[in-house]
């Protein structure tokens, strides 16, 4: 994920082959963060309360966000799920998610302890209850990376355990973990994008299967993951999102929205995905384009934990009520700009100091 490389806006398969990695996945990557940074903006600064939940421009990005994010990394996995041993697959993908989440919560929570002493508002009460302010803000502040870390595991523990079974054993996994009635924690988090990352992992095996759907019925399904995709974009309410249903089933209700949020998100990833290969078909040579994908799309992981700990840090900060909208875009326009320029800066002054670079940024895939 955070492997450096420099691409040629006029040869960009050449400069894919150069570093070994497809960059339209790198490409999808980049844009994605960008729409995670957009919808935190649009929740923290520009509505600032509950009425984020009705914004169109909140649900067509949550809608499909996440889920594809979580694909994408099912998908590149693959060949660290299928070729490295349990161990050195484990050690690698802890090394490299969970390490720089660390530090970046740290690092968060200094910043936090130096507010309050600044305010004189350090006691031994709020010392004391750093320990647990600090797992509380470890998981929940960056609950897509153990999301991610744990169906890396899950899936990983499947191929060793079930051997020839566990493509079958994968699917149903896939079942039970959706209808598991846990709601502690970030467990619906992850409840929720598992089936997704599976869903990566499961399509990156499945290469005759995509060549003889797309040369047969591509159109076809294209036209009806649209459809599906509008459809649930017209239905889709503030119960729908995962944060407010938690992914529990208790009557007919909660079961529809529950199917409508699986669905409309499976079916608006695929769309996008589908309108990013496109637009990265078009616009390989634009120096944009390779920006968003060398230098966003290879830079994700700092980027979501930056982001991370900014909107977090942002409590400390209560912004201005009497602020009118675009003084609100304008703020969040000078936020979003920062957080990309500050992760920038940081990746190319600790990329190459080897251990700082590991603690810092992570290790690559």
């Amino acid at each position: 994920m955070l492997d450096h490389a420099t691409l040629s806006t006029r040869q960009c398969s050449q400069s894919a082959e150069a570093v070994s990695r497809d960059l339209r996945f790198d490409f999808a990557k980049g844009l994605l963060i960008i729409f995670v940074v957009i919808g935190h903006l649009a929740q923290y600064v520009i509505y600032g309360d509950n009425d984020y939940w009705n914004s169109p421009y909140y649900k067509s990005i949550y809608m499909f966000h996440m889920p594809l994010f979580m694909a994408i990394s099912g998908y590149l996995s693959s060949g660290a799920l299928l070729r490295k041993s349990l161990a050195r697959s484990v050690s690698d993908r802890a090394m490299q998610l969970l390490l720089p989440t660390l530090f970046w919560c740290t690092f968060m929570e200094i910043i936090k302890l130096a507010a309050l002493k600044l305010a004189g508002a350090l006691s031994l009460n709020s010392v004391s209850g750093g320990v647990s302010d600090f797992a509380a803000d470890l998981i929940g502040s960056y609950w897509f990376v153990w999301a991610a870390f744990a169906s890396f595991l899950a899936i990983r523990l499947l191929l060793a355990v079930c051997g020839r079974l566990s493509m079958w054993i994968i699917c149903i996994s896939v079942i039970v973990v959706a209808i598991v009635p846990i709601t502690f924690s970030i467990v619906p988090l992850l409840r929720y994008t598992y089936p997704f990352f599976c869903l990566g992992f499961v399509f990156a095996q499945a290469s005759k299967w995509r060549t003889r759907i797309n040369s047969r019925y591509k159109p076809l399904l294209i036209f009806l993951l649209a459809a599906i995709t509008c459809a649930c974009y017209l239905s889709w309410r503030k119960e729908t999102y995962v944060y407010n249903n938690l992914v529990l089933i208790h009557d007919i209700a909660s079961a529809r929205q529950v199917l409508l949020m699986f669905l409309g998100s499976a079916a608006a990833s695929a769309v996008v995905m589908k309108l990013v290969l496109q637009l990265w078909n078009v616009s390989c040579p634009n120096r944009v384009a390779g920006f968003v994908a060398v230098e966003l799309g290879q830079s994700t992981l700092l980027l979501y934990l930056i982001q991370g700990t900014v909107f977090r840090l942002m409590d400390l900060v209560p912004l201005e009520e009497t602020w009118d909208l675009s003084t609100r875009v304008a703020v969040a326009g000078m936020i979003g700009v920062g957080i990309v320029v500050v992760a920038m800066a940081i990746r190319r002054i600790v990329h190459d100091l080897g251990w700082v670079s590991r603690i810092v940024l992570g290790t690559p895939q």
